[in-house]
């Protein structure tokens, strides 16, 4: 596998021969000093060229094979005109490549704090912070926002509950692991921004959740994962309330705001009732 500095220089070289290519910025992890650095990281890098409506780059893309073989790619388009090469070369090198207009460099660095120009071979006087991840430190909930999350999360699980008892394993799953973790991952990274005074950044997803939470509280966290077998979908949806409700009781008073706490209540009584009903029932007792 080739090292950063080689794959940098060579896209740098491709640059430098295209004349339409008149400047090189590159975001994302590479370019942030606190996370990890690993060989799966991408290179996510932008192209600024001339005459954005040449569709050339798109129609004839025999210039990718200047970066490796392919394992595969997607090309994607932008409304504003703009498009992207995501590439998974063979030799473990991911390059995700896009296309921008040169008239909007200005605007578009000072959209992510994760920039770094590597080639300008114009405009000299253009210059931009050191880069950092302030643009990605978690924010602070509005109390809209902090009351809107809480209802998911417990208006969610009523559906993750009549899923399971009607053996609708597709839907409970959705619901399970899509909508009613992404609420619970939103409340822990409301957690950790809260004890690192809003100048974090957990990394997408969560992916640096283990980094910034105690031991016991992250085991807590990727306990609740369901499997597909019904009871332990039933005790993990459980234990995501039992979580939920420790998160929310301590945000909202560190917060100053208000836990639904009716609304815990009654959810995990109704679901609790829908756990013990027969799957035949014809009435809800």
């Amino acid at each position: 596998m080739r090292k950063e500095n080689e794959v940098i220089n060579q896209i740098l070289d491709f640059a430098n021969n295209e004349d339409r290519v008149r400047a090189v910025m590159m975001n994302g992890s590479r370019v942030n000093a606190n996370a990890p650095k690993d060989i799966m990281q991408d290179y996510d890098i932008v192209f600024f060229i001339t005459d954005i409506e040449d569709l050339s780059y798109k129609i004839n893309q025999k210039w990718i094979k200047a970066f490796g073989e392919l394992v595969i790619m997607q090309q994607n388009d932008f409304d504003d005109g703009s498009y992207i090469f995501l590439m998974q070369f063979k030799n473990g090198v991911r390059i995700d490549l896009s296309f921008k207009d040169i008239k909007n460099i200005r605007e578009i660095v000072k959209e992510d704090t994760l920039s770094k120009i590597l080639l300008n071979k114009d405009d000299n006087e253009l210059t931009i912070p050191i880069p950092n991840d302030t643009g990605y430190y978690v924010l602070k909930p509005s109390k809209k926002e902090f009351d809107k999350l809480l209802n998911e999360s417990w208006w969610i699980q009523t559906y993750v509950a009549k899923g399971i008892w009607r053996d609708e394993l597709p839907l409970a799953k959705y619901m399970f692991d899509v909508i009613l973790m992404d609420c619970i991952r939103t409340l822990l990274s409301w957690h950790i921004g809260e004890k690192h005074e809003w100048n974090i950044n957990v990394g997408k997803c969560g992916k640096w959740f283990e980094k910034y939470l105690s031991d016991e509280m992250y085991n807590d966290f990727v306990s609740i994962y369901p499997t597909i077998d019904y009871d332990e979908m039933w005790e993990s949806l459980f234990r995501a309330g039992r979580f939920i409700r420790k998160l929310g009781n301590s945000l909202a008073e560190s917060l100053e705001y208000h836990y639904p706490t009716k609304d815990d209540i009654n959810v995990t009584e109704y679901i609790k009732k829908i756990k013990t009903l027969p799957r035949d029932a014809k009435e809800f007792r």
